[in-house]
């Protein structure tokens, strides 16, 4: 005979006690220490301001609307342009968006992000390192302009960026959520790009080397890895009729991944519903690692 909810929850009642926890008649749990259940309302943003660089289209984008749909407000950054369409998508939303200009290899961009958004918004509360580049070429053909570039954008930047957020973060003794967007590569190799797969490796260790240090001062840095997205940085391997083929063959998801597919890792990973996560690497991939 199959038990009723009602006894279903008797059960869980006694476990818990065993355990050490109550469940509570509201839906939330007790215990010397508070521990709740969660609810959807730890996913909100409300309140929050995001940087996320990056975001004048593709992957940043949709990770900056999202963050929007959750409650934050946003500073949104492209090399260039003027992120029109990306801030009225957000201000449409009710939320508030600011735009910033400029190569975050540049350390002075970088310090200009940080304080737009302390003078704009009033805070960082939020820092999603997303801006990156892609050069395809073998090893052994790759310039060194190229891989410092490269190194200098998608993984310098991206150090600096978090040390400049956890600095205004600790001096105002205020938490925070960093999330950095590495890749597959993060886990691989990859083809004819060393320079990216060394950086989107190094974006992983990162991620966990600044979780050992500022977990304890409650700033979460965790990162996510998408598999193959269609975007800009992926148009040459969609047009490769036979690499796309490859592609499509092993991933079980049985297609390429949306920018959008990434928003909701990053509304998790920047709200408190991941309080007691740190130095994780997030994998969105439809399934390529695991075949």
């Amino acid at each position: 005979m199959t038990p009723d909810i009602s006894e279903k929850v008797g059960g869980l009642k006694t476990l818990g006690k065993r355990a050490g926890y109550v469940l509570a008649d509201g839906g939330g749990t007790k215990s010397g220490g508070s521990v709740g259940v969660m609810g959807l309302d730890t996913f909100r943003l409300d309140g929050k301001n995001a940087v996320v660089t990056g975001s004048r289209r593709g992957i940043g984008a949709a990770i900056a609307v999202a963050l929007a749909e959750a409650g934050a407000d946003v500073v949104c950054h492209g090399r260039a342009g003027d992120g029109r369409e990306v801030c009225e998508q957000i201000r449409r939303l009710g939320q508030k968006a600011v735009y910033v200009a400029g190569d975050v290899a540049d350390a002075v961009v970088c310090r200009e992000l940080m304080d737009r958004t302390v003078l704009e918004l009033g805070s960082i509360d939020i820092l999603v390192n997303n801006a990156g580049i892609i050069r395809r070429a073998a090893a052994a053909e790759t310039s060194m302009e190229d891989w410092n570039e490269l190194i200098e954008v998608n993984l310098t930047a991206v150090f600096r960026l978090s040390q400049l957020a956890a600095q205004w973060m600790l001096g105002q003794g205020r938490p925070g959520k960093m999330v950095n967007i590495g890749s597959v590569l993060s886990f691989q190799g990859g083809i004819l790009v060393p320079a990216y797969a060394a950086a989107k490796g190094g974006i992983a260790q990162l991620t966990r080397a600044l979780a050992n240090e500022w977990a304890a001062k409650k700033i979460n840095v965790n990162a996510i890895a998408p598999g193959y997205v269609a975007t800009d940085n992926t148009t040459a391997l969609r047009n490769d009729a036979g690499r796309n083929r490859q592609i499509l063959e092993r991933i079980p998801a049985g297609r390429w991944g949306e920018a959008g597919d990434i928003g909701g890792a990053a509304v998790f990973l920047s709200s408190a519903a991941s309080d007691y996560v740190h130095g994780h690497v997030l994998v969105v991939d439809g399934g390529w690692l695991g075949r």
